[in-house]
Order: C-alpha cells, then structure tokens, then sequence
C-alpha cells in the first residue's frame, strides 16, 4: 500500500524504515499545499493536517484511510469521507497533556498576576502585591469534555475546585465532577469563575460563545480558550473585554491565524496571547509516531481479513 506523508509529520530515517519494513510504500510530500508530483490515484493512505485545504479529495480516487497529525477534524471534508467510506483517525489523546499543562499554567498566571511581577523585576522595583488568589472552591467549567477536558479535570482537582463538564450532550461523569447538557451552558457560565472552551469547531459551535453568554458570565471571571477561534466570537469578546469584564482572558487560538498585526487583540489589557501553542511538547512526535503506527498496522490487518 502507497502512504502520502507529508511535512506536517517529522520523521527520522529510522522511522520511515520502519514503516517500509511494515510492507508500505512512502511518498513524501514537504509542503502541503505544493503541487503534487505523484498520481494521486495511487495513493491508499494519506498522513496529513491541511492537505485537503489545497488538494481536492475527488484527486485521490483509491484512497482508504486518512491519519490526521491534529486532534479536530474541522480542516477536512468530513462529509465527503464519510460519503466514500474512507477511514479517518485523528491524533486522539497526543496532545492532551500539554494542552492541559498550558491551562493551568494560564490560569495560575492570572490568579498570581505575573505580569505584574515580571514588570517590577524589568524594572527592579520590590513591590508586593496583596491581591492574588487561590483556586481552591472555585467553579471551573470545562465548555467540551473530551480527552482533554479529562486531563485538566486531573489536574485541576488536587486544587480543590469545583468542576463543571459540559457537553453537547449531558452524561454521567466520574470522579465527583457535575455533568450538564450544551442547552444549560448558560447557567453554568453564570457560576463560574473560570471558563475553559475545549469544544470542536462544527455548525453547532461557531461563534457559540457570543456576546450573550459572555455578558452572562461573572465579573472577574476567567475565560481561556484552546479549541478553535471560531468558537467564540471574536468581535463580541472584543467587546466585552472593553468593558473590563474579565479577570484575565488567555487565547491560543483565534478567527484568523496567524492573529493580523493589526488586530486589537495584541495591545488589550488582561489577555494573554500564544500563536496556536499550547500542544507543543518535547514528546509530541513520539507519541504521534506511536499512535500512527498503531493505526497503520490495524487497517493493514483489517484489509488482510477482508481479502
């Protein structure tokens, strides 16, 4: 079988042997939206993030199997592949970890105002600040609680919160943690002294959280978002942080990536900005590598019990 890998993936010679010692034949293809320089026709397996945003999926007429190197599926034509039964994973569970080490670190940021500190060391001055707090009983809602709903549930615990999951739809929960439907989001952002966004872009949830739930939520409260920067309206939270709601806002992801140099965004007071960050960690490609292989050898397997 003939596997597209392209650059979003970083291999080493070792691992491309390995993969060719499987029985499958590697293309290589460095940049995702160059032209193609292979017949896409041949092509069983593609290893992409964006390669469907250049390329049109009707070019890859024998394709079988799409193995994601991110964790939404909002950058490809999910209906198309369902349509023509192609299988399609996602790099579940990979970046999980580091995307929930970045919440907390947001979060404890904010509650022990840093910035402040980093300023007055800039400019050696030995000042103390009497109004930072603590996390322990505060409502967190996590607006998503997937995989990594679950890893900053872990971690958020040993503080003493309270946690609040909410999900499109309302399901029983482990570990002490209160579970509520998407049709009671408002409730929950009315007690809540941090909001973490954590849901998939989709129809459901562009702009879901838009002006409305964000004048609903409590003064001084937190809100961070990691999921996709359609999922809060841009122009409404630009509003609303005019307005000095917030105890401090943190955005890894937004509407337009990269952030415009011009977007007020950049110079707004309380908000904490990273360029689509919060997933990098030292052991990210080992564990994509791992999941990839994983995947690769079940759908080989799978196709061997089908012939």
């Amino acid at each position: 079988m003939k596997v597209l890998i392209t650059g979003a993936l970083s291999l080493e010679n070792d691992d491309y042997i390995k993969i060719e010692k499987e029985g499958f034949e590697i293309i290589f293809l460095q940049f995702e939206n160059q032209e193609l320089h292979f017949d896409p026709s041949s092509i069983d397996i593609i290893i992409c993030n964006n390669l469907f945003q250049y390329h049109n999926l009707n070019k890859f007429k024998n394709l079988k199997m799409i193995q994601l190197t991110s964790a939404g599926y909002d950058r490809v034509p999910l209906k198309e592949i369902k349509n023509r039964n192609i299988k399609i994973y996602n790099a579940k569970n990979v970046y999980s970890i580091p995307i929930a080490e970045w919440v907390i670190l947001k979060i404890l940021e904010i509650y022990k105002d840093t910035y402040s500190f980093f300023e007055k060391q800039r400019n050696h001055q030995w000042v103390k600040n009497r109004n930072l707090l603590t996390l322990q009983n505060k409502n967190v809602a996590l607006v998503g609680y997937g995989a990594i709903g679950k890893e900053i549930a872990k971690r958020l615990k040993p503080f003493g919160v309270n946690i609040l999951a909410v999900n499109t739809i309302k399901k029983q929960l482990d570990n002490n943690i209160e579970a509520f439907g998407v049709n009671q989001l408002e409730s929950v952002l009315k007690v809540s002294d941090i909001v973490i966004i954590l849901l998939p872009k989709n129809s459901q949830t562009s702009n879901l959280i838009d002006k409305n739930l964000l004048k609903v939520m409590k003064k001084n409260s937190i809100l961070i978002n990691v999921s996709r920067g359609e999922v809060v309206n841009q122009e409404d939270l630009i509003d609303v942080l005019h307005q000095g709601k917030f105890l401090g806002v943190a955005l890894d992801v937004f509407k337009t990536e990269p952030l415009p140099k011009e977007s007020e965004l950049w110079d707004m007071k309380r908000l904490y900005i990273t360029p689509h960050n919060s997933f990098v960690s030292e052991l990210n490609n080992q564990e994509l590598l791992k999941l990839i292989n994983s995947n690769l050898l079940n759908f080989r397997n799978e196709i061997i019990k089908e012939d």
